[in-house]
Formats: structure tokens, sequence, C-alpha cells
């Protein structure tokens, strides 16, 4: 990518897009093109040709997504197949149409078997069941590796795939019916540090997550548009991982919490285990750079600013 090179950033309002957004603002790029679900409904596929067809990106990163946890995928497996495959199916094909030099799309690591071996190697992808708390998500991020895969051998594009681990920071979504892990976890252990009630977290706390700072999953997306080419999908984290009640442990001391922590062995833990092997990106160049403590601090530090 040139500094002047038409970039678009579909889900610019995302934790991902936005933290894409202003890398690239941070490096210089100029030409980037932005639009607000009102203004484009990537789900319509009509405005989806007509954006195209109007302002012909070159660059297209697709952070767009419709995302969410345990509890949000279990309530609306629907809505979580349905919008994540229409997002999919107008931004690449239209990609495809209207020449676009190159598309970054945006995975997920749900996409492995829920048995798969850990770490788990790109290699992994479609061995296995998936994890059926999240399978109509899976499903959906698969069919836009597939399809990405499937327009590069046919019509020549240049689209690729990466596959981030569990994000977090500045940005995110503390909504705890439809939020991740941390997140919620850090609005939960905020709100008792005021109140002075228990902290009760899903499950038995024995799964462990890998976490990735968003600013560095960012980094990783500008790095690999600028100097990857190729059909295999990239997984992007830091190769390290920790229990749930350790996480617990470590969020409760960040924002001074010092009461009862309560885990319910009532509600699902999900996937057992779900460490990426960074192998492939560490070996172009790569590295994750920001520690978890770190992220967390900059993240709680975000979430106050929000509730002023």
């Amino acid at each position: 990518m040139e500094k002047e090179s038409k970039i678009y950033v579909a889900g610019h309002r995302g934790l991902v897009g936005s933290a894409i957004l202003h890398n690239l603002q941070e490096e210089g790029y100029n030409n980037i093109v932005i639009r607000t679900h009102r203004e484009l409904d990537l789900c319509n596929q009509q405005e989806v040709r007509a954006f195209f067809e109007k302002e012909r990106p070159e660059y297209v990163f697709l952070a767009a997504a419709k995302v969410g946890g345990i509890l949000a995928n279990s309530t609306y497996p629907a809505d979580f197949i349905y919008n994540n495959l229409a997002i999919q199916i107008y931004a690449i094909h239209n990609a495809y149409l209207y020449g676009v030099k190159k598309l970054l799309f945006l995975g997920s690591s749900c996409i492995y078997p829920k048995f798969a071996p850990q770490p788990m190697k790109e290699e992994y992808l479609l061995t296995g069941i998936l994890e059926p708390t999240n399978e109509p998500y899976a499903i959906a991020k698969i069919s836009g590796i597939k399809m990405c895969q499937a327009y590069n051998r046919q019509y020549g594009t240049n689209f690729i795939s990466v596959m981030p681990t569990n994000l977090y920071g500045p940005g995110d979504n503390f909504d705890l019916e439809t939020s991740h892990v941390l997140s919620a976890l850090i609005r939960k252990f905020h709100e008792a540090k005021l109140s002075g009630q228990p902290v009760t977290v899903w499950g038995t706390g024995t799964p462990r997550r890998e976490f990735l700072y968003v600013n560095d999953l960012a980094e990783a997306c500008v790095f690999l548009m600028n100097c990857y080419d190729g059909e295999d999908i990239i997984n992007i984290g830091t190769g390290l991982d920790i229990s749930i009640k350790e996480l617990a442990g470590f969020i409760s001391e960040v924002i001074g919490y010092r009461g009862e922590i309560i885990f319910d062995t009532g509600k699902p833990d999900g996937m057992q285990r779900k460490l990426l092997d960074v192998t492939r990106i560490n070996s172009l160049g790569w590295k994750a750079k920001t520690d978890l403590r770190e992220g967390i601090e900059k993240t709680y530090k975000w979430y106050l600013s929000t509730q002023k």
C-alpha cells in the first residue's frame, strides 16, 4: 500500500476496525474511506454494490462482523450466521467485481475444531467438529475463508485471511449479555468494587484462553497487507494462554477488587483450550508487543473514561 492508496476499512466503529483505522492514520495513510452502518448497510446487496462502484477502493480491510461471547452466540445463532455470511458475500464479491487490489478478511480462532491439538496450527482447519456454542459464527467465518481462496483460484484476486485469537482493548464491548470474557470481567469486577458484592464468573475457571491486545492485531493486519500474499490463512496471537481463573485474579488485582469470586459451574465452559500456533506470522517478522497486564490496565483506563 502507498500512503495515498484508497483504503476502505469496513467496520471502522468496531473493536478491530477502529484499531486498524487508528493504525493506518498513525502510519500516514491519507486516503481512507469509511462508512457508518446508517450510511452503508453491509448486509444489503444493492447498497454494497453501489458503494464499491462509486468509491473503487484499492485495498479493503474487512473487519465488519457480528461478534459476541458464549451467551450472545447461544441466544442469537441465526443472527450470527446470517449477518456474517451476508457481509462477507457482498463485500468479497464486489471487491472482485470492482478490481480491489487486495482484501484482508478477518476470521476468528473459533474456526478450529473443538478437539484440535494445541497450539492450533493453520492446517487444522476442517479436521474435526466445531465447538457447539459458537458453531454458526464459526461456519460463517470458515465460509469467508473459503470464499477468498476460491476467488483467488478462479479470478486471480489477492484476498488473504487472518485468524486472530481472543481480542480486547479500547473500544471493546462491555455489555454483559453480548461481550467476550475479558471485557465482561472488567465490568463485573469494576461494578463489584463499587457495590461490595461478590463476582460470579461463568464456568469452572479451568479453560485456558489466549488474549491479544487489539492495537497489536491492527499492526499485524497492516503488516500483512503490505508483505503477505498467499492462499494460506495466518494466525495472529501471542502464543501464550492463561486460565479463566487466573485471568479473573489478574483483573481483580488491576481493578483493586478484594471481594469474593464465585465460579458458576452450571454455566458452560466452552472449549477447554484455545491457543494459536503463531509460528507462521512470527517467521514473517511480526510478534505481539503488549503483555497482558499492560493491556488490561490500558483497557480498564479506557473503560473508566466511558463511565464519566
